[in-house]
């Protein structure tokens, strides 16, 4: 095994941002932004807890990408012949209590900002964190990890789209109106399709080492099914926002990602090889991104939603 060797050709800084996988962090930003966009649009923004609420979503998935790296390498499902990025506990580049300190570290910065928000807007944020946290660190850690059982594409709709967007919006005004939670499906199906794509690239890997993810009891032809529906719900949602009078026409800027949708889609329906499916992963990451992004200037563009 090559890996350790590798790890001597990177400084630092260059391990421990291979660690973070910094390519998965806008699917944390992300909700934050459509969260903020309509509170913002409505005239109630509060800049601080607005960076607060960034802050946290940011260390909570470090933290979290960091336990899955210790906890995976401890249950040895970072096998050699996976097909995803390089694993740094399974690697050999970081020790694994290094990378398990820095675990505690990232959720501490997180509980960090937490205590701000939850001075501002009230207790139900620690409820909204802690949730956050452990749903995180139990998605590979703990007796019976839910990503081991299947339940990681519930998990992460619930924590990437209703969790984060009603949490980033609810920081700013302290409501909760349906709008919100209208807002947050698309973002909770795009980042669910993420995870779908990450596992059906793994699927033959994941198999041999137990890790029975939904992909993995679903099938190639399920997930892909699996995927195509969590795009084109994203995108039905769209007018459903619209005709439910939450938002204005706006909110169908993001049908202008709709060709990129489109490109993924067909990598996902008709390779199965990993460098094609890292890139499908990337490119779900990036529509994901940018969808949001639109969907927030929509929100903004509309006038937001009234508290």
């Amino acid at each position: 095994m090559s890996t350790p060797a590798l790890g001597l050709r990177l400084s630092p800084l260059r391990l421990w941002l291979l660690a973070a996988r910094p390519k998965t962090l806008p699917a944390s930003l992300a909700p934050v932004l459509v969260g903020t966009a309509p509170a913002l649009g409505a005239g109630h923004f509060d800049a601080l807890a607005f960076v607060m609420a960034l802050l946290g979503a940011l260390f909570i998935q470090v933290g979290t990408n960091l336990s899955n790296d210790y906890s995976d390498a401890r249950r040895g499902a970072d096998s050699e012949d996976r097909l995803g990025p390089l694993r740094v506990t399974a690697g050999g580049l970081l020790p694994p209590a290094s990378v398990l300190r820095a675990t505690y570290l990232a959720f501490a910065l997180a509980v960090a900002c937490g205590v701000y928000l939850i001075i501002h807007a009230g207790w139900v944020l620690l409820a909204v964190g802690a949730a956050s946290i452990l749903a995180g660190v139990l998605y590979t850690g703990g007796p019976r990890p839910y990503g081991y059982e299947g339940l990681g594409e519930l998990f992460v709709f619930l924590f990437f789209g209703l969790v984060a967007v009603v949490g980033s919006w609810y920081v700013q005004v302290q409501r909760l109106p349906a709008g919100p939670f209208l807002l947050a499906v698309p973002v909770g199906l795009l980042a669910t399709a993420i995870l779908v794509v990450n596992n059906l690239r793994d699927i033959e890997s994941d198999a041999r080492v137990g890790k029975r993810t939904l992909a993995v009891r679903m099938g190639v032809a399920r997930t892909r099914l699996l995927y195509a529906l969590c795009l084109a719900a994203a995108y039905v949602m769209l007018p459903v926002i619209w005709g439910a009078g939450v938002l204005d026409g706006y909110v169908l800027l993001p049908l202008l990602t709709a060709p990129l949708a489109l490109r993924v889609l067909s990598v996902v329906s008709h390779r199965r090889d990993g460098p094609s499916l890292n890139g499908a992963l990337a490119g779900t990451a990036q529509l994901q991104l940018l969808f949001c992004l639109l969907l927030a200037a929509g929100a903004i563009a509309s006038g937001g939603i009234g508290a």
